[in-house]
């Protein structure tokens, strides 16, 4: 009676920040509301669309374009109007929201859906001492993980899972799977048609013409009209680019071989002709679409390589036809119905002439879009666990603090695995002070490359602060004057050995992001030479916690496939179980430690009657249901 009485006095008095109104956070808004929450904040940048509305049940169809933190407060207040509820609808990175706004809050809940804002609320919370609360689901899989300061390891204390890369060669000359056919069609045919044609691209852009009048087969004739360069387009990329491929006897001996295919090979001369111009079939939608233009209804049909090629001539004809002053700033979008009928057509027609089934407009645009289904039931557990660890945390009862993870499949009569939380990684840079050691060849590499490679991309930093020494080097963000914006700006252009404070072999250097409070030094390693393929970067950092899956590259250039980890349509991306570099102390010891050390080192139970995740040679989960001294282990199937 006691603890409950406890727990709602915890709840009532708590003040509390939701970061993410999409689909776990509408479930959470609601719970909280009913848990006896009454004063929540929630910042979400995103404002609805018609494709959130089955599942984030706040919204409705007449919400739609409207903010997503501000319909979710109306909506709650309909039946919890005595609760104060304050939305902020702007991104989560802006300077406003920096430590002194988060330490005003007992709890941060976090229901995002990408890696960059998550680093970002995590180093926050840790700089302002406030516990942090991280979600995320991935169709029928989720997790729930507690994270505070001192005494559970940080969000970014392991490694997170990144999007999967092919080799360009792969994707150009060698496709095997339709995803290859979609990244193609994706990154290199729509850039080259329809984007920046400044941008690099793998595409063959030469044709066969003996003229030489055109370098670029992809700048259309003054005098041509739109069919006659569509045709042209399929042609030289389904075919021609075909042929060249198949000169290179050496890349097909253990391969088989593609076949060109040519317009006149799909499709007979008059159908070419009428193309898209049935009057059975007029376009009178808002936004054009080849589909309705055709009279190809169904999106969960199988196109034949005519009906792709019928796709790909309209929706190119459209593009030029009405959405012309877009052309050259396009990219691709998974909302854009044109364009992933396009990247289907074209994905479908380069399937068939390396053997590879063609998928339907449903299928291709999951697959170009990274959607991975959400499942609204899914969204409600997670909710729950989510308030559950909240309120744990309000009351201080960090013996029972649980990373919970929902399974697809029942294992063992469980679909909820409770784990205990890991102590802090002692050589995680964002909350220990471990150094971090950067392999680098100072006499060729710039300023620029080390902030844009290293300290914003890999570390996450926002407005970086550079310094050698006591010499500040470089600084980023507003209110420098004119001459030290004008002297950093010099510093990034110059090689590290060259700046005012040179950085050559054994230099430490200090970087530092205000607005995160975080700061870390980075031992600086000469190196001369680096492998271009391996390490395209040209420096390699060590002591970061880098992606699980190691990117594939192909001379220095990636082309991402997204995995299921970092899919567009998931309401918050779930990170894949944390792989342990060996066994780890749970909590429960760490707390017993700091209360009586010699009675641990006494100690041989390590309370071995809850699960816990420890590393194994593969990706699955093992559970150790006895004393881990054992060695006893039962796997998740």
């Amino acid at each position: 009676m006691a603890a409950a009485a406890s727990s709602e006095e915890a709840v009532k008095a708590a003040k509390v920040l939701m970061v993410g109104a999409g689909g776990i956070g509408c479930e959470l808004l609601k719970t909280l509301a009913l848990s006896g929450f009454s004063d929540i904040h929630i910042i979400d940048l995103d404002t609805i669309e018609v494709s959130n509305l089955n599942r984030q049940f706040l919204f409705r169809q007449s919400h739609v374009g409207q903010s997503k933190a501000k319909v979710a407060r109306d909506a709650v207040l309909k039946f919890r109007p005595n609760i104060n509820i304050t939305p902020y609808h702007a991104n989560v990175k802006d300077s406003k929201f920096n430590v002194e706004f988060f330490k005003q809050f007992n709890v941060v809940l976090n229901g995002l859906d990408n890696l960059d804002a998550r680093r970002h609320v995590n180093r926050l919370c840790l700089a302002a001492e406030v516990p942090l609360v991280e979600s995320g689901t991935t169709g029928f899989l989720g997790q729930v993980t507690v994270h505070v300061k001192g005494k559970t390891e940080c969000y970014e204390c392991q490694p997170k899972p990144v999007p999967k890369s092919y080799p360009v060669c792969t994707i150009t000359s060698t496709p095997s799977k339709f995803v290859h056919c979609i990244v193609w069609a994706k990154d290199l045919l729509f850039a080259k048609l329809f984007g920046d044609r400044n941008q690099d691209n793998d595409l063959n852009v030469r044709s066969n013409d003996d003229s030489g009048s055109k370098t670029d087969v992809f700048e259309r004739n003054v005098d041509e009209d739109l069919p006659q360069y569509a045709q042209r387009i399929y042609d030289h990329v389904f075919g021609y680019n075909i042929e060249t491929a198949l000169a290179n006897e050496e890349t097909w001996k253990n391969r088989k071989k593609p076949y060109p295919i040519y317009i006149r090979d799909a499709l007979p001369e008059d159908a070419v002709q009428r193309n898209g111009s049935s009057r059975d079939h007029k376009n009178e939608e808002h936004e054009p679409s080849a589909t309705v233009s055709l009279g190809l209804r169904n999106p969960q049909e199988i196109w034949s390589l005519a009906d792709n090629s019928r796709v790909f001539l309209e929706a190119l004809k459209l593009f030029f036809e009405k959405r012309e002053k877009e052309i050259g700033n396009l990219i691709f979008d998974k909302d854009d119905q044109l364009a992933v009928e396009f990247v289907t057509a074209a994905a479908n027609i380069r399937a068939s002439s390396f053997g590879i089934p063609p998928h339907s407009l449903f299928e291709a645009k999951g697959v170009a879009g990274n959607i991975v289904h959400a499942v609204a039931t899914t969204n409600a557990i997670i909710a729950g666990l989510i308030v559950i660890e909240a309120i744990k945390v309000l009351k201080g009862d960090y013996q029972n603090y649980r990373m919970t993870y929902c399974l697809e499949h029942p294992s063992r009569k469980m679909l909820l695995m409770p784990v205990e939380p890991f102590e802090p990684n002692k050589s995680c840079y964002v909350c220990s002070e471990t150094p971090l050691v950067l392999e680098v060849n100072t006499k060729t590499t710039k300023l620029r490359e080390v902030i844009d490679k290293v300290i914003k991309s890999k570390l996450g930093m926002n407005l970086p602060l550079v310094m050698v020494g006591a010499t500040l080097v470089f600084e980023d963000g507003e209110g420098l004057e004119p001459d030290e914006a004008a002297n950093y700006a010099l510093n990034l252009e110059k090689v590290l050995a060259e700046l005012p404070a040179p950085v050559v072999n054994d230099t430490k250097i200090t970087v530092e992001d205000f607005q995160q409070e975080l700061k870390c030094s980075i031992n600086i390693k000469h190196r001369d030479e680096f492998d271009e393929e391996k390490e395209p970067d040209g420096m390699v950092l060590a002591g970061w916690s880098g992606p699980v899956d190691k990117q594939v590259n192909s001379n220095g250039d990636k082309r991402s496939v997204p995995s299921s980890s970092s899919a567009d349509d998931i309401d918050s991306t779930a990170e894949d179980i944390p792989v342990k570099p060996g066994m780890k102390r749970k909590l429960n010891e760490i707390l017993e430690s700091q209360e009586n050390f010699d009675a641990l080192q006494n100690q041989s139970d390590v309370g071995s009657s809850s699960a816990q995740v420890v590393e194994d040679d593969d990706d699955d989960i093992v559970m150790l249901d006895e004393d881990p001294k054992q060695g006893k282990k039962k796997r998740l199937q």
